[in-house]
């Protein structure tokens, strides 16, 4: 399990503060991923020693000797904050993985930090659930997110304004390429610490992009390459983050920190997930906008260590790029080859307005088209807001194979019922089937989809 020097040491006297877990009254193991923990080879571990590391925080050996409570600052609903950072998780350790990237093993819901403020720093057990089922279900359609790692409840009482309550606590692992934020950037630019701004791009580039330049020019192209792919994703799996803030945005655009998401359930570009997100300023098809918007954030803070001129030539590249993306990802959850950019373009903009004008669910329409070729519901389909693209997608070859007995069934969907469901049957019966059945259904779309 031991790991080389932990690179995070190089920079945590500037970007972290040394915090210890809370004591908890009882730790019983609810969800250890070992398909996760395989890849950093943890999977042989018993479920002793799981809880022992991932309930009760004992120190992976030649591992990080404490954890580190991250600081950050923010944008938050475009209304800058100061006053952020981990205030209810910390980074537990940090692991190479089979390929030798670096990752982060997180925590959310460990107990309070200097940046709490006036929270608990716990996790609702709710929300331990709803973040295993939005990071598997993310996973299958091949958005780069965060991976739960381990979900262990902790034996309290919370209290919640917005769920009926008390509920019960957990304690979330999560499994990330890295930690570092926008708004990790930001605090240092609002501190005015430019050697340090320096060496958090060092640090970002060399461990998260296996680079030695330490060029901000070269990290703020990786993040908008990377940041553009994430976005058109999540729009290609019908995804709402909910809360895109700056300090939710890694610099190596991987998804993280799930809180109000949802699923859209049709093709609707105003849907959103959070409650208090009265404008609809990260609805679902604001999101693109919304991380790009993000992202000119991140160019600011580099603003005096970073040619400008340079800065705002990358910035000019999202459009684009975000665009090609979406097509890719589009063609990717369909199953069907490239014929060029002028009929990929046309043929995403046919499935747009056939899902806007018919209304038929998103999940739906890709499993019953999947390579291209109607399978199932060929009723609906003659509606004729699908009339181009069923003229379109005609000239299309398949690029999947379709022998995975998933495309035999129903799809799979994730919508906010189910979920309640879900919970509902381990909130009133301790019953933990349907969560673990949901994840063995997406588990298969992921193989059938080649994830």
């Amino acid at each position: 399990m031991a790991s080389p020097p932990q690179p995070i040491l190089d920079i945590a006297e500037f970007i972290a503060d040394p915090v210890a877990a809370a004591d908890f009254p009882q730790t019983i193991l609810r969800f250890r991923n070992d398909r996760a923990a395989a890849d950093v080879g943890l999977d042989g571990i018993s479920d002793d020693e799981w809880v022992r590391h991932f309930g009760r925080f004992e120190p992976l050996p030649g591992n990080l000797p404490r954890p580190l409570a991250l600081r950050y600052h923010g944008h938050q609903f475009r209304v800058y904050n100061p006053e952020i950072g981990d205030g209810r998780g910390f980074l537990f350790a940090q692991l190479k993985d089979k390929s030798g990237r670096w990752l982060d093993l997180g925590t959310k819901g460990s107990g309070q930090t200097p940046y709490s403020r006036f929270g608990d720093g716990r996790l609702t057990l709710k929300g331990g659930v709803r973040e295993i089922l939005a990071t598997e279900m993310l996973q299958a359609l091949g958005v780069s997110t965060s991976r739960s790692f381990s979900l262990i409840e902790t034996g309290e009482q919370l209290h919640r304004g917005d769920e009926p309550s008390p509920t019960r606590a957990a304690v979330l692992v999560r499994l990330s390429h890295g930690h570092i934020r926008i708004g990790s950037f930001q605090r240092l630019a609002f501190l005015k610490s430019d050697d340090e701004l320096r060496r958090l791009t060092d640090y970002s580039l060399r461990t998260y992009f296996g680079s030695a330049s330490a060029d901000p020019i070269e990290l703020l192209r990786h993040v908008v390459e990377g940041t553009a792919r994430l976005a058109a994703s999540y729009m290609a799996a019908g995804f709402v983050h909910g809360v895109l803030n700056s300090d939710n945005i890694n610099i190596t655009a991987e998804s993280f920190d799930y809180g109000p998401w949802r699923f859209a359930p049709t093709f609707d570009p105003g849907f959103t997930a959070a409650y208090f997100d009265h404008a609809g300023l990260y609805s679902y098809g604001r999101q693109a906008e919304a991380i790009q918007w993000d992202v000119v954030q991140l160019a600011g803070s580099l603003r005096t260590i970073a040619e400008v001129d340079a800065m705002i030539a990358e910035l000019d590249r999202f459009p684009a790029l975000y665009r090609a993306a979406l097509i890719e990802r589009f063609l990717w959850r369909l199953g069907v080859g490239s014929r060029g950019l002028e009929e990929d373009v046309a043929l995403v903009q046919a499935i747009e307005e056939g899902l806007v004008g018919s209304r038929v669910g998103i999940d739906r329409f890709f499993f019953d088209w999947a390579s291209g070729d109607l399978r199932h519901g060929s009723d609906v389909y003659a509606d004729e807001a699908f009339a181009p693209f069923r003229e379109r997608v005609a000239a299309y070859a398949p690029a999947r194979s379709m022998d995975h007995p998933f495309w035999s069934g129903e799809p799979c969907s994730m919508h906010i019922e189910e979920v309640e469901a879900i919970w509902a049957r381990i909130a009133e019966d301790d019953d933990w089937s349907a969560l673990h059945a949901k994840v063995a259904q997406v588990r298969a779309m992921g193989e059938a989809l080649g994830v």
